[in-house]
């Protein structure tokens, strides 16, 4: 089949809910992916921060399709290796004590709402529920990970939404401290807020809301859905923070391809979710978590170093290109951006035109590149953005 007739069948059956760009993908291998009609494309986008070892890594691949052969599914009524092995590696990495997985970030984000909902509730009774997250957040497009989206162009013509929730503008400590109440359970950040434009948060702001709520026993959910997982240069982006969170939201690259989503909790907010609190048929796919499995064994030191050498070398040459004014975000996180009367959107149309795929991020040009990046790729992007926006 061709691109145009992949594209066309697509329109006539799945529901428009997204704007696509007009190319059909048929298979990858590292950092390219060819469309139907044979061209081929250097990926600066990880299906959006997702495909964390590239396409198709060959370790990933064979542990997935071993799996595959061996037991799908089962269900979590029962026990299996990879889960568990996921599980204890997670734990082992990040000093948490318990993890609940999930389908995806928003699921994630659900289930580490409800679980600071429920150590309030069992620590200090009903009334102690609202949920504190910040302006230009993103947190998901289920109904409460909604509510939490500090953004009100995702809050129209859903209503009415979930009670208990307040915003607060990102970087203003003292508007915090006037949003919070004695209601307040938790707050909900990510370091880098990416569909808000790949803002990094002030870290001042951050050491302070941490010492305020360690203080009034407020937990501190991280949302590292986009951030985790060494997309930042660390295994966590909170890593490079002043802040110790009791519950931490991953997806995206944690599964290299597969749909997962985890939360990460400490002992005493674990202990409140016991049987029948929380659930999902699919969360801890043995499958699934055989992928994963392979993302963690490859995520080494040596690993992420290579990553902040790259993130390094990549904003290095983004900040030399005509017409850029910012490049913000962290490590391979990357958002840019442009000069005033210069579209994001077009920059991205015509670099898709030249080969390399990215996305964009409020105004900005977003990069997410796979970590297994290499200098020849990075100089590929780097020539093909020039040319861009040289012609511009």
């Amino acid at each position: 089949m061709t691109n145009q007739q992949i594209i066309e069948r697509d329109n006539a059956h799945v529901a428009h809910t997204y704007g696509r760009n007009q190319i059909a993908l048929e298979q990858g291998k590292g950092m390219h992916v060819t469309d139907f009609d044979g061209k081929e494309y250097l990926d600066f986008t990880s299906g959006i921060g997702v495909n964390s070892l590239g396409y198709c890594d060959p370790d990933w691949v064979a542990a997935v399709s071993e799996q595959a052969g061996k037991l799908q599914h089962t269900s979590n009524l029962y026990y299996t290796d990879p889960c568990g092995q996921l599980a204890e590696t997670l734990c082992k990495r990040t000093g948490f004590d318990k993890v609940f997985f999930a389908n995806s970030g928003a699921e994630a984000n659900e289930g580490s709402m409800k679980a600071a909902r429920k150590y309030s509730f069992d620590t200090y009774g009903e009334g102690r529920y609202q949920v504190v997250s910040l302006v230009n957040s993103f947190h998901g497009r289920t109904l409460a990970s909604l509510t939490a989206t500090g953004q009100e162009v995702f809050h129209n013509y859903f209503g009415p939404f979930n009670e208990g929730f307040a915003y607060t503008p990102a970087n203003d400590y003292e508007a915090f401290l006037k949003t919070v109440t004695p209601a307040t359970c938790a707050v909900i950040m990510e370091m880098v807020q990416g569909e808000g434009g790949v803002c990094a948060l002030d870290k001042d702001y951050v050491s302070k809301v941490n010492a305020y709520c360690h203080e009034h026993d407020i937990l501190i959910i991280v949302d590292e859905v986009q951030t985790g997982i060494g997309r930042t240069g660390t295994f966590l982006a909170y890593e490079q923070f002043d802040v110790q969170p009791d519950v931490v939201s991953l997806a995206k690259g944690l599964g290299g391809g597969l749909p997962i989503g985890a939360v990460l909790m400490s002992e005493k907010v674990a202990k409140g979710m016991g049987p029948g609190t929380h659930g999902t048929t699919f969360g801890g796919n043995p499958v699934v978590c055989a992928g994963a499995n392979v993302v963690m064994k490859k995520l080494t030191d040596e690993m992420l170093a290579d990553v902040r050498a790259k993130a390094a070398a990549l904003r290095a040459g983004l900040s030399k290109l005509p017409h850029v004014q910012e490049v913000s975000g962290l490590g391979l996180m990357v958002g840019i951006a442009f000069e005033e009367g210069i579209s994001a959107k077009e920059v991205l149309t015509a670099c898709q035109n030249k080969g390399l795929l990215c996305l964009t991020a409020k105004t900005r040009l977003r990069l997410l590149p796979p970590l297994v990046l290499t200098n020849e790729d990075i100089e590929k992007a780097l020539n093909i953005l020039n040319e861009v926006l040289s012609a511009l």
